[in-house]
């Protein structure tokens, strides 16, 4: 074979290697994800601001699927915002000592976790959650750095998969979301797609709701469990719906074969049935049907009075946006009037002309505003209302 003919064959094999990394990155949403200064590309009604409050956590110059290196989810307690940022193996102290809702110092709350993620309070107890495992710790001096002699494992959990573990505290006991380990499958382990419930010690644990593929966020509210829920890939472009669910106790919320109002995934379960499986007793539907492949994750009842009226009785929903949609969705924060379930935009602008400038996870009550974290750029956003 003369050199000629090499070069031809080498440059055929080129454009099919650009062409496959193209389409990889337009159905795998690998996009860029520009340097900016301050949060002026979020789009919100008239009077709603935002601001840098965080900046140097673990941002990334690409946007990629899944989980990105930065912040994920907060706690605020005594002039003090603790964040989790899984890709640094931390949890870090964001001080607001003079309450003016800005930055004044930023610490090492605890460092050396595998994966943390959830954050929770009780009394002088800092809960937190790896991977592979929920801690507590204290900080007695109250200098925002844990007594690392004072630290306790707790519970074991199961690892791989979905490696995000979310915590919440509901009448003195503690509230564990450990995601599912696969896309769709039967799981051995019958802790992986619940939340499990512990004492806060960590004994007498048991599932308290099962079926969720993975919720990333939950949140309570006039006694009602609020939580995101994010379906399977690889059923279309259109299904299965994210959802958000009312979570009770002992319920059953599909996954894997059942998915929203009550459907049947006959994709992956082809037995037949005399009746819906999905109609059984303990079966739940969906609160609310989200579009496929919005990721939802955090989410927060507004707690403040600035606001105007209207957002009473409104959950603000983190839509972390798409991975593997042809045309990706998501990617903004919407509300949820959760007596008419109407959902509707609230901050948009964190993608556009197939840009990245921000994916956000996490949404806390912060100051009379809201405090949103975004783990593409490794930052934390400020949200507050002012005419």
């Amino acid at each position: 074979m003369n050199m000629k003919k090499i070069f031809i064959i080498l440059a055929i094999i080129l454009c099919i290697a650009l062409a496959i990394i193209a389409a990889a990155g337009k159905i795998l949403t690998v996009r860029p994800a520009p340097t900016s200064t301050s949060p002026d590309f979020l789009r919100m009604p008239e009077h709603f601001h935002a601001e840098v409050f965080a900046d140097g956590l673990e941002g990334s110059s690409l946007s990629t699927p899944g989980p990105n290196p930065g912040p994920r989810m907060m706690e605020f307690r005594n002039d003090t915002v603790l964040v989790s940022v899984p890709s640094a193996g931390a949890v870090y102290a964001l001080e607001d000592l003079d309450r003016d809702a800005r930055l004044d110092a930023k610490k090492i709350f605890l460092d050396g976790l595998n994966n943390p993620h959830g954050i929770a309070f009780n009394d002088e107890w800092i809960y937190i959650a790896e991977e592979s495992r929920v801690i507590r710790v204290k900080d007695t001096d109250n200098d925002n750095i844990a007594e690392r002699d004072t630290l306790e494992h707790l519970v074991s959990l199961p690892e791989g998969g979905h490696f995000t573990r979310t915590i919440r505290i509901f009448d003195d006991r503690l509230y564990i979301s450990i995601g599912s380990s696969c896309n769709v499958c039967n799981e051995e382990d019958l802790r992986r797609a619940t939340i499990q419930t512990c004492d806060l010690s960590g004994k007498d644990c048991r599932t308290f709701a099962k079926g969720l593929r993975n919720t990333v966020g939950f949140t309570r509210h006039q006694g009602k469990i609020y939580g995101t829920d994010n379906g399977r890939d690889w059923l279309g472009q259109r299904l299965p719906p994210d959802e958000i669910n009312i979570i009770e106790e002992g319920g059953n919320y599909g996954w894997p074969t059942c998915y929203g109002k009550n459907i049947h995934d006959t994709d992956y379960d082809t037995n037949t049935y005399i009746r819906n499986p999905c109609m059984e007793p303990f079966e739940k539907k969906s609160f609310i049907d989200l579009p496929a492949h919005v990721a939802p994750l955090g989410l927060s009842m507004y707690s403040g009075t600035t606001f105007p009226d209207t957002y009473r009785n409104t959950l603000f929903v983190a839509l972390h946006g798409s991975w593997n949609a042809e045309t990706p969705v998501g990617y903004k924060i919407v509300t949820v009037d959760i007596n008419s379930h109407e959902v509707a935009d609230f901050a948009t602008g964190f993608m556009g002309d197939g840009v990245v400038y921000g994916r956000p996870v996490d949404i806390l009550n912060f100051r009379e505003g809201l405090l949103v974290t975004d783990d593409n750029k490794g930052r934390i956003y400020r949200i507050y209302y002012d005419k």
